[in-house]
């Protein structure tokens, strides 16, 4: 009541007189989803920026990224950011049900925008660079977790149930397109300066952290509950465990072109599961789980999530193999210089990114008109189709046609990425949507984390077959001595996958200059050039996306049916805990 007896506005002042919109005004959720948008945008376009600017940060801290024992400090690059954030989703989602959605949510903007100033500042080279950069990284990660396992839940919260898969839509686009953007952005901002791909942060996270101090309200159900700290405990250790030695697995180890065999992978993978194994007999047994394991009776959320998982996996794979194959091969053939790909490759991918932003909208909006599940599983079907085409392609493309299999990659992803969220968080009860949201966020970072261990190791598999071979004889018809040739040919393969990932021709440093000053200068200026390593991997690179590309059309298939899944009565989800609100209609 103001001070004439007239009811106040639902839109009160303060901050020196600008309008501050309450949760019960109807633009309130508008505010919510376009802050949480910006929040989801900006913590998944770090996930990937890092992805093709490795080259560039390398360079900046004066680190051989080739040299065996730095392999580590990239692989922590690659996949530190990732793993934190699948370990922490579902813990910092459960605590937003306990302490306020938004509160965690706040805290992680503000983090996460600290963090990157942190990282912009990196004052050493060399390893300790590299350290400096990981530790950082972890914490943004943390920053960047705490967004993401929240904004969901936040938009749940504000929407009714006839606009939820539209409002969904938008926010879960904006997430998976930030990994696609992240590409082309990285590209740009490292040809400029390397650390201005973590100085981009700054601004953005400053007017986000601000904006969403004044404006966000609670507006969730809140159960007060104990810290589930044993759950806590064993999920992040033994999921940190099982993805750090598979993914370690893809090194080389006691003469073998892997790591599978390595002690320490074995423990890692072993008591990973084994830890798994027994955070899931603690869930089943404490009043307060972090990871309601209940919500799994409901087929529908087990299926969306196992879509989600694998939708994922594929998803990541696909990144990987088209940035070695665009930096690696096809574009020093094409009259690129190696320093310059990493942009390129960027650009060249710009299709994959169009086609998710065309399709997810969209989607989301049409989701709620007609129902979900049949958008979900038919984007499933077609990013197979996509996988197929790709499977065609010779490894020297016509450009054209490579994109418009991405197109239609990335239109498929679109169509897919929204309905199956809203299929997942409409098959919860209101109090646990922030619990639902981390786990639909683990499964979606844990599946990119595997797809590095997964399709590596298939892509090494399918080299270490016919690279040594290829290499000897390419390089002894060049004039290189036999000795020389079969001791770079019997080098691990995984090396030569990291020199086409990172845009980076591995050859001169492998001969060496005493090898190359005895060859004719014809000889080693074609060994050195921009044609000879593409020309000579591409062969073998073909033979291990073939392996690559079948398993992901599996997968892509899999998940498709796995989202088709009906509860016992052909429902979708349980009923709205809040307001009296109907589910979504789904499907």
């Amino acid at each position: 009541m103001t001070a004439d007896g007239t009811l106040e506005s639902t839109s009160k002042r303060r901050w020196g007189g600008a309008p501050r919109i309450d949760s019960d005004h109807p633009h309130y959720k508008w505010v919510a989803l376009s802050n949480t948008t910006l929040g989801t945008l900006i913590a998944t376009i770090n996930s990937s920026i890092v992805l093709i600017s490795l080259p560039a940060i390398f360079n900046g801290i004066r680190l051989d990224p080739l040299e065996p024992g730095n392999v580590s400090y990239l692989l922590w690059m690659l996949m530190g950011y990732m793993l934190v954030s699948a370990v922490l989703v579902v813990s910092l989602g459960r605590l937003g049900d306990i302490f306020g959605r938004i509160k965690i949510y706040n805290a992680g903007f503000l983090l996460f925008t600290l963090t990157s100033i942190a990282l912009s500042l990196d004052p050493y080279h060399g390893g300790a660079g590299a350290l400096w950069l990981i530790g950082w990284r972890v914490a943004q990660a943390i920053g960047g977790s705490m967004l993401m396992a929240n904004s969901a839940a936040i938009i749940t919260d504000a929407f009714p149930a006839r606009q939820r898969g539209m409002a969904l839509g938008v926010n879960i686009v904006a997430g998976i397109a930030g990994s696609f953007i992240g590409l082309v952005l990285g590209g740009l901002l490292a040809e400029w300066n390397w650390r201005s791909i973590f100085w981009i942060n700054v601004p953005i996270g400053i007017v986000g952290t601000i904006w969403a101090y004044r404006s966000l309200h609670d507006t969730g159900v809140r159960r007060p509950a104990k810290i589930d700290w044993w759950g806590n405990v064993t999920f992040a250790v033994g999921l940190t465990a099982l993805l750090a030695g598979i993914t370690y697995g893809i090194q080389p180890y006691g003469g073998n072109t892997m790591g599978w065999t390595n002690p320490w992978v074995l423990t890692g993978m072993i008591g990973g599961v084994v830890l798994l194994a027994l955070f899931c007999y603690i869930e089943t047994r404490v009043t307060d789980a972090m990871f309601p394991l209940k919500l799994f009776r409901n087929a529908v959320f087990a299926g969306g999530n196992a879509a989600t998982l694998l939708g994922s996996i594929g998803r990541g794979g696909l990144q990987f193999m088209l940035i070695i194959w665009l930096q690696g091969i096809w574009l020093p053939l094409h009259g690129y210089n190696y320093e310059d790909t990493p942009l390129w490759a960027g650009i060249y991918l710009l299709p994959l990114t169009v086609g998710f932003l065309a399709a997810g909208p969209l989607a989301g909006y049409l989701s709620d008109r007609f129902g979900a599940r049949l958008f979900a599983a038919s984007g499933l079907v077609l990013m197979a189709v996509s996988f197929l085409g790709l499977l065609a392609l010779p490894t020297d493309f016509d450009y054209w046609a490579f994109a418009a299999l991405i197109f239609l990659n990335g239109l498929s992803g679109g169509l897919y990425a929204a309905p199956n969220t809203s299929l997942i968080m409409s098959a919860v009860p209101a109090e646990a949507r922030g619990a639902a949201s981390g786990m639909r966020a683990t499964f979606q970072n844990a599946g990119m984390v595997l797809s590095i261990g997964v399709f590596f190791s298939l892509m090494v598999a399918g080299l270490a077959s016919s690279l040594p071979h290829t290499l000897s004889t390419g390089l002894t018809a060049q004039g290189v001595p036999a000795a020389s040739a079969n001791a770079i040919a019997a080098l691990p393969p995984v090396g030569t996958l990291f020199a086409a990932f990172l845009g980076y021709n591995p050859i001169q440093q492998l001969l060496g200059p005493q090898t190359l000053g005895q060859l004719p200068a014809a000889n080693a200026h074609a060994l050195t050039g921009r044609e000879f390593f593409p020309n000579l991997i591409s062969g073998p690179f073909h033979d291990g996306l073939v392996v690559v590309f079948w398993l992901a059309i599996v997968i892509s298939l899999i998940a498709a049916a796995a989202s088709l899944v009906r509860g016992r009565d052909g429902a979708q989800s349980q009923p709205d805990s809040v307001g009296g609100q109907s589910p979504a209609r789904v499907g």
